[in-house]
């Protein structure tokens, strides 16, 4: 079950916010929302519900253990076997066989690698939970000593699946004792639909022009290398500018409505994005593209490394931890790994030298982010070198492609306005006028009559044209579920 599929939106959501609301204290509100959390979790993937029992419950212990111990010697021990259960239990489930088919190149054992399923959601349950004992040992939290708060947290539908990655510390109070009123309730509408409309209407359609002028994902191979060999130069340029879109659009939406969501239950989830695109530099791009996950590695592994306080030659070697583990967080596979290092090499030329030519001149340094953005998402995309080569070449005209074809033209001329409004939605010129609009509306009473409707209007629109789009759309992944 996803954030955007019918089901969703006019059963499963509208009957948990009826129990929800019909709650009367803290605690059966909390209820609800474990109850509701352990079905939506199980919809998907009902065997695995028990590993996600299992390592709240592992976690909430090893809390209580760090926080009873009066020894450090003692707390850390409990700590490094938290750390030991969920890196493992990650290590197993999602990186297993990649590991294994690496072990059988060079050494041909073992024989038949197992088929090890992905969780859905495990790579942020398990950060979540990590950073949780992590902060208990630190003493920026208290342990938490009923089980089923702490399997709420790392549960909860909103975010478990594919984030923002939460903090305890952020969520602690409300999770104990919380209210919401009216105003809340209506922000959460408008940022919920806000978010369902840039994935029905905007990312789905990225997705399926991504799939039509490149490659559809899942192809094999020598057919994926075939295709590609065939496209023109501009429609693999325009392939790859909606993905370049579609990734941002789907990810940033479902932050959206998680974000939505929570608001109209009492529950406040940070910005996991700031319109990425319209940075000036790779270092600025990654302080504003899933901020959750970059926070996550900077408080929870380049500050314990040192940071930047042990010389420059440390610093850099911290950095290139972070982007290698940042890389095969994503996924079980080389081509993460690389994307990670990708990175790595940008940000370390910015912090040499390249860091004043992207403040100095702004144009130019907005550019070059795009650009290598761009490249990067061919990376990302693609997990095999041979596909990932056919592209580039294909891109430069190295295989005797044409520059443009009658179908590359007539998709150009069909999409034109949608091109258009996509590349908008990327941009905080919608934020910046809704947000002008507000500000008018608080000063002019007449504004105020045209602003209230507005906030009624939008919403039921917005929710009316997603659903019109989602109906007999087969079409209809969020991305980063796979991460």
């Amino acid at each position: 079950m996803v954030f955007s599929s019918l089901l969703f939106l006019y059963a499963f959501f509208p009957i948990c916010l009826i129990f929800y609301m019909l709650a009367r204290t803290t605690q059966q509100k909390n209820g609800v929302l474990l109850l509701f959390s352990l079905i939506f979790y199980t919809w998907g993937e009902p065997k695995y519900v028990l590993l996600l029992l299992f390592m709240s419950f592992a976690d909430w212990l090893f809390a209580l253990l760090i926080q009873w111990s009066k020894s450090k010697a003692a707390k850390r021990i409990f700590l490094v076997l938290a750390c030991i259960v969920n890196l493992g239990l990650i290590a197993v489930f999602k990186y297993g066989m990649f590991f294994l088919s690496g072990l059988k190149a060079v050494s041909g054992f073992p024989e038949v690698i197992p088929a090890i399923a992905l969780p859905i959601g495990i790579s942020f349950y398990t950060f979540q939970l990590l950073s949780y004992v992590i902060d208990v040992y630190r003493g920026d939290v208290k342990a938490q000593h009923k089980y089923h708060i702490v399997l709420l947290y790392a549960s909860l539908f909103h975010q478990c699946i594919a984030g923002p990655i939460v903090r305890y510390r952020d969520v602690e109070n409300e999770l104990l004792c919380r209210k919401v009123n009216v105003t809340e309730i209506s922000d959460g509408i408008i940022r919920f639909t806000v978010g369902l409309a840039k994935k029905a209407l905007l990312a789905n359609t990225c997705g399926m022009l991504a799939d039509t002028l490149l490659v559809a994902d899942g192809t094999a191979v020598a057919e994926a290398i075939s295709t590609i060999s065939s496209r023109s130069i501009t429609a693999l340029w325009v392939g790859v500018l909606m993905y370049s879109l579609q990734i941002y659009l789907d990810f940033s939406a479902y932050s959206d409505m998680a974000i939505g969501m929570g608001m109209m239950v009492g529950l406040h989830y940070k910005e996991n994005f700031d319109y990425p695109y319209v940075s000036r530099s790779v270092t600025e791009f990654w302080r504003r593209w899933h901020i959750s996950l970059g926070s996550f590695f900077r408080d929870y592994v380049y500050i314990p490394l040192g940071g930047n306080r042990k010389g420059n030659v440390r610093t850099y070697f911290n950095l290139f931890v972070v982007w290698a583990l940042t890389g095969l967080w994503h996924g079980a596979s080389w081509n993460f790994v690389l994307w990670g290092l990708y990175f790595f090499v940008f940000i370390f030329i910015e912090k040499l030298f390249l860091r004043k030519f992207c403040q100095k001149v702004p144009v130019l340094s907005n550019i070059y982010l795009l650009l290598v953005v761009y490249f990067g998402w061919i990376l990302f995309r693609f997990d095999n070198m041979s596909v990932i080569g056919s592209v580039l070449s294909g891109m430069f005209g190295l295989s005797g492609n044409a520059i443009i074809d009658f179908e590359t033209t007539s998709t150009l001329t069909s999409y034109l306005f949608f091109f258009a409004a996509a590349i908008l939605a990327v941009t905080p010129a919608a934020k910046a006028i809704g947000t002008k609009l507000s500000d008018a509306a608080h000063k002019h009473k007449a504004v105020m009559c045209l602003y209230v409707p507005l906030r009624i209007i939008v919403p039921i629109v917005l929710l009316l044209l997603s659903t019109m789009a989602l109906v007999g759309n087969s079409y209809n992944p969020f991305l980063y579920f796979q991460f």
